[in-house]
């Protein structure tokens, strides 16, 4: 935890901003994995934690901005619960780390917000991501689920504080970088044809335990590079394969670190691996080099997709004018996903908040295919910190689709692209905060060369 005056500051920040109303934060539950006492790790609501920093399940608060009172509402260990967990604080001295002098047990809150919709005040809520959540809501304050969407003051306001890292917050979350890249470093050091793809995934994972953290999303290990989000990870490497690794730490406190890694199985690329990956690579560096204020990364994004659609045309999969390619959309065929994201108390930062507020201030999304993916597209500044991960695949699928129905067929050269469809997929990621004048590479230096990934095999 930060210091109780961090946690004051951010709510009194919350309150300014808002003026008037009651806030409600819903805290998380345990969640059975397959039965009651057998339980998923515990993850506390992240915004819950960025305004009161208590990772303890069976939580919840208001701010009850008109009646100038903070309240933390929780129940008292029994001594069922200490016999099988031990002692744990009383929920005052919880509550007095992060400066609330006012709790209440569990269920005086439904009273609690009922008195306050009699009296006509106004009820703020983010929109609920867990089941659990959904029935509170509509049991307490009857919302259908279907109308369940949240309050936009309310969201926009978390929003427009979160986004803008503090200083102590960038300590943390490089410690999450730092530890993330060690990770990858392992892994290209560690693989060799003929392992599993899940000896990879267990050895990396237990680099972010062992640091006394946890991983800050389900780990991305394959040779099926091609598949974005390949959670799979029982395959054999082969000689000749890529392999992609995306994989990052949280530590304690839950910060995120979210980096990629692609290698080959051999000890050196192939001729055409190397090719494909120095476009990527092209891809990257282009992308880092633009970050600074004032940017938005709608236009980071499509520099990085016209660098792509050039070193494609070299290799004669694509064809025509680059300006035209990436205006259509043609190079999403290689590019379907987005350059990036926020990263903060969540690896995909205030995602459930909606990315049409967090990575867009508002503004609507494109309905692009490929674009449509771009998580972040708004304006840049000083105290974000996203990543930074385009990508080129060749997905046979895709290919065959788009090739039925004679997509772009003045862009895209589908006799070569056959020649390709056992190539896999290729990303690269590191993670910047934007500075005044322009950004910094938050973690320890990944190889992201071909020669220094190959100098690690």
């Amino acid at each position: 935890m930060f210091n109780k005056e961090t946690y004051m500051q951010r709510r009194a920040q919350l309150k300014k901003t808002l003026g008037s109303g009651l806030l409600l934060f819903l805290g998380n539950d345990e969640l059975g994995l397959n039965y009651a006492d057998n339980n998923f790790r515990y993850r506390q609501d992240s915004t819950f934690l960025y305004y009161f920093g208590l990772s303890f399940a069976g939580l919840s608060a208001i701010i009850d901005i008109d009646e100038e009172k903070e309240i933390i509402f929780g129940d008292e260990l029994t001594i069922d619960d200490i016999v099988w967990m031990g002692i744990q604080p009383t929920l005052k001295e919880k509550s007095d780390r992060v400066g609330i002098s006012h709790t209440q047990p569990s269920a005086s809150l439904p009273e609690y917000l009922q008195k306050a919709v009699a009296k006509g005040q106004t009820i703020h809520y983010l929109p609920p991501y867990r089941p659990e959540h959904k029935i509170k809501l509509s049991e307490w304050l009857h919302i259908p689920f279907a109308q369940q969407e949240g309050s936009i003051p309310f969201i926009r306001a978390v929003v427009n504080q979160r986004n803008y890292k503090t200083e102590e917050e960038i300590v943390e979350i490089e410690k999450a970088c730092n530890i993330t890249a060690d990770m990858h470093v392992a892994a290209m050091k560690m693989l060799r044809p003929g392992m599993k793809e899940y000896e990879i995934a267990g050895a990396i994972e237990a680099l972010a335990f062992s640091a006394g953290g946890d991983i800050s999303f389900p780990t991305i290990a394959t040779i099926n590079g091609q598949t974005l989000h390949n959670h799979y990870h029982g395959n054999t490497v082969k000689p000749g394969d890529l392999f992609l690794l995306d994989a990052g730490a949280e530590t304690a406190m839950g910060y995120a670190g979210d980096m990629s890694s692609t290698f080959p199985a051999d000890k050196k690329f192939t001729t055409r691996q190397r090719e494909v990956y120095e476009i990527q690579n092209a891809m990257h560096h282009t992308s880092v080099k633009a970050l600074r204020p004032g940017i938005t990364y709608m236009e980071v994004y499509e520099l990085s997709a016209k660098v792509m659609v050039e070193g494609l045309k070299s290799l004669g999969l694509m064809k025509g004018n680059a300006e035209d390619i990436v205006r259509e959309g043609a190079h999403a065929m290689f590019y379907p996903h987005g350059l990036g994201h926020m990263m903060g108390l969540d690896v995909h930062d205030m995602e459930n908040l909606g990315e049409v507020w967090v990575g867009y201030d508002g503004q609507p999304k494109s309905t692009q295919f490929g674009r449509k993916s771009l998580r972040l597209g708004r304006t840049l500044e000083p105290g974000f910190v996203l990543t930074v991960e385009p990508g080129v695949y060749f997905i046979p699928e895709l290919m065959d689709k788009w090739r039925a129905e004679k997509k772009f067929m003045d862009f895209l050269n589908y006799d070569v692209m056959e020649t390709y469809k056992d190539f896999g997929g290729i990303r690269n990621e590191e993670d910047y905060l934007i500075t005044e004048s322009g950004a910094r590479r938050l973690g320890k230096y990944i190889p992201l060369t071909p020669d220094e990934v190959e100098a690690m095999r």
